[in-house]
């Protein structure tokens, strides 16, 4: 199970998103107002302010934005990872998010490589997405 550090703070507002991650959902906010989509949740729209948001559950899919491979982190819990690749993934809806590549040799990992959502348990209640080549 995941290290304390890696376990997410659960707020009301959050709840929804973290609740659909361990359903194997994503989820995004999107304006009712004005129809924007945005990424990490919050109860306005950052591009109208209106707090006229709802949940939107995604198609899971998108292309890597960019990404980084780390050889080496001495910060636990990532000491024990090993190498992993922390990435931003441009999702088909729009917004982008910070996660984590997997099933995929770092050699083959390109900006804008089509990838799926997959979902990694964190302990029995939260799940946290990553992604995984298409």
């Amino acid at each position: 199970m995941a290290h304390e550090r890696e376990l997410p703070v659960v707020e009301e507002e959050t709840r929804p998103y973290w609740e659909a991650a361990k359903q194997g959902r994503l989820l995004i906010k999107k304006c009712n107002d004005c129809s924007e989509v945005h990424h990490y949740p919050r109860p306005f729209c950052p591009t109208c302010w209106s707090e006229n948001v709802g949940w939107l559950e995604t198609s899971g899919r998108g292309v890597l934005y960019t990404y980084s491979v780390v050889f080496r982190n001495d910060l636990a819990p990532f000491n024990e990872w090993g190498t992993y690749v922390p990435a931003i993934v441009e999702l088909a809806e729009g917004p982008r998010l910070m996660t984590n590549m997997i099933d995929c040799e770092r050699d083959n990992l390109f900006v804008g490589m089509p990838v799926q959502v997959a979902f990694r348990d964190l302990n029995e209640e939260w799940a946290a997405p990553v992604f995984r080549p298409i």
